[in-house]
């Protein structure tokens, strides 16, 4: 399973709702933190987060059992490890 951490906090908000609408993706709540879960591949477009690239470069708080595969201007692709 692939899975990516980001911290509860208003800037991470359009992050987790672009990864939300992939119906790959199951979203859930573990403590402060969004967590992302995938079978395969989590992959987020920036431009439809609307992020800043500040943000998007410090959105991830963590990973298990995953890799980031791509995390440039264009995209943000989580693999299994």
């Amino acid at each position: 399973m692939t899975t990516m951490f980001v911290l509860d906090i208003p800037e991470n908000t359009s992050i987790v709702a672009v990864a939300d609408s992939d119906p790959a993706v199951v979203l859930d709540r573990v403590g402060s933190y969004f967590r992302m879960v995938s079978d395969g591949i989590i992959v987020i477009d920036r431009r439809a987060t609307g992020c800043r690239h500040a943000v998007w470069y410090s959105s991830v708080a963590g990973l298990m059992n995953s890799r980031i595969t791509q995390w440039d201007k264009d995209a943000m692709k989580i693999e299994p490890a």
